[in-house]
């Protein structure tokens, strides 16, 4: 059961060996004894039998759905206090696509209140342990669904990447995490963190099963005016092609420091970057290479400027999309002597330490006086470092480096908002320049994952898919 795959379940239901209802009521049964271990799960679907199909390319497929994800009459509320008891009225557009294809949906998964944070600490309702450690987080914003995945709890499940919520907790959990490029997934129906960055995506137990996820999430949406006119492939179709002759990119900003001795391949290691996450991703770009595949350094020149473009940009927009939350329309109404102490009650009880951080911190970004010092000089060099991507990309197919500076850490670990914020020190760039990735499983330091992370052009989620699947496997 724990094992079962995406690939697995169409094989066992079209062989007849179990029926998507008997799945269903063994999950439950799974969840039920192992989330209050993990509190993984915020909630849990038991009665939508008569929802459930053996009809469907997704038949019998069962999803875990972070809680920022909306599913019609169910409880939504992206981790936070403020949402506590609020009923989404309406699905999100990739729930409605996988519904048609006849997946079952198990329940909601905790997360980072609002998607803001790298641990799933941040959760109004309790954090979320790591499958591999219960002492250690299992990565954020969509670590409840990382986890629900990595321990066997869910077939596969749905997540949100703002600048690396798919992908660190994928490392952390030792599961694979797509991000696919933005526009190429609705966002429709997903409570906005940061509009300009958000994209949700799969996070499975094999690159096989994102590529068929992603058949069904991609596509242009007329409810999103950000979705991409793009085509949409078979992803699955050419996964199984040679890499042989592919050009891949190694940033020496991932692995670099200005001084100390030389240590492998890439010259010097990353400040920040583990030693022995160090070893192990470039034990996985060697086997890239043995498998054909021409390797060199690069460089992205502007990396170093990456997490702070994104701790201006992202607060910003979470001023002007949590603005909605005031304690009138939906959501925790804690009422004032008179408006304002209405809104200004209803925020400050229903809203989290780092959600509150954020919209101080965008609002002074977005304060005359200090856009242009601050907003507009971010958003600046959010171009300078789409660039260095579209530079390297003239000449190479892939790019590739650590998904995360360090394996999962312990709960309670990084007090300093600032040391939390490293953890994303290698995928935020990927959202400011709107670009596909996924992380991939290449080891363990003791037993705790590592994860590789795989960068591709825009809307070429077949090579990145197809890098990462003649790597790691089915």
């Amino acid at each position: 059961m724990t094992k079962l795959t995406v690939r697995g379940v169409q094989e066992g239901i079209r062989k007849r060996e179990f029926s998507a209802e008997e799945l269903h009521k063994k999950f439950l049964g799974l969840i039920g004894e192992e989330n209050p271990k993990l509190n993984a799960y915020l909630s849990v679907f038991e009665n939508q039998e008569s929802g459930i199909t053996n009809q469907g390319k997704l038949s019998g497929i069962a999803l875990a759905v972070k809680d920022n994800i909306c599913i019609k009459d169910t409880i939504t509320t992206a981790g936070s206090k403020i949402l506590k008891n609020h009923k989404a009225v309406y699905d999100a557009t990739v729930i409605s696509k996988l519904r048609s294809a006849g997946a079952i949906f198990l329940g909601k998964t905790n997360l980072d209140e609002f998607a803001m944070g790298a641990s799933t600490e941040n959760s109004a309702f309790g954090v979320t342990k790591n499958p591999h450690d219960h002492s250690r987080v299992p990565g954020g914003s969509s670590g409840g669904s990382a986890a629900a995945v990595a321990a066997g709890l869910a077939v596969a499940a749905l997540g949100s990447d703002t600048g690396g919520s798919i992908r660190q907790p994928a490392a952390f959990c030792g599961v694979v995490g797509l991000k696919p490029t933005y526009g190429r997934v609705s966002r429709y129906g997903l409570i906005s963190m940061a509009s300009s960055l958000d994209q949700i995506g799969p996070l499975t137990k094999n690159v096989y099963d994102s590529a068929l996820l992603l058949n069904f999430l991609a596509g242009k949406d007329s409810m999103d005016s950000t979705t991409a006119n793009e085509r949409v492939p078979d992803f699955t179709e050419n996964l199984d092609k040679t890499i042989k002759g592919l050009k891949i990119a190694m940033p020496k900003e991932y692995f670099a420091v200005p001084a100390g001795p030389p240590t492998g391949r890439a010259g010097r290691r990353g400040e920040g970057l583990d030693s022995e996450v160090n070893n192990k991703v470039e034990q996985a770009i060697s086997k890239l290479e043995s498998l054909g595949a021409h390797v060199d350094q690069v460089s992205l020149p502007h990396a170093d400027y990456a997490l702070a473009t994104y701790y201006l940009v992202v607060p910003s927009e979470v001023s002007s999309n949590l603005a909605r939350y005031d304690g009138i329309r939906y959501g925790l109404r804690k009422g004032g002597e008179n408006l304002l102490d209405t809104y200004l009650k209803s925020r400050s009880e229903g809203f989290g330490e780092e959600v509150r951080r954020r919209i101080i911190l965008g609002t002074y970004a977005l304060s005359s006086g200090y856009y242009d010092a601050y907003y507009l000089r971010a958003q600046k060099v959010r171009t300078l470092i789409r660039q260095d991507f579209e530079k390297v990309f003239e000449k190479f197919d892939i790019i590739v480096g650590p998904t995360t500076p360090t394996p999962a850490f312990k709960i309670g670990e990084k007090e300093d908002p600032l040391s939390m914020y490293l953890s994303d020190i290698y995928t935020v760039s990927v959202n400011l320049a709107g670009l596909p990735a996924i992380s991939v499983p290449c080891g363990k330091v003791g037993d705790l994952p590592v994860g590789l992370q795989i960068i591709g052009k825009k809307f070429d989620e077949e090579t990145v898919l197809r890098t990462a699947f003649q790597y790691y496997g089915s």
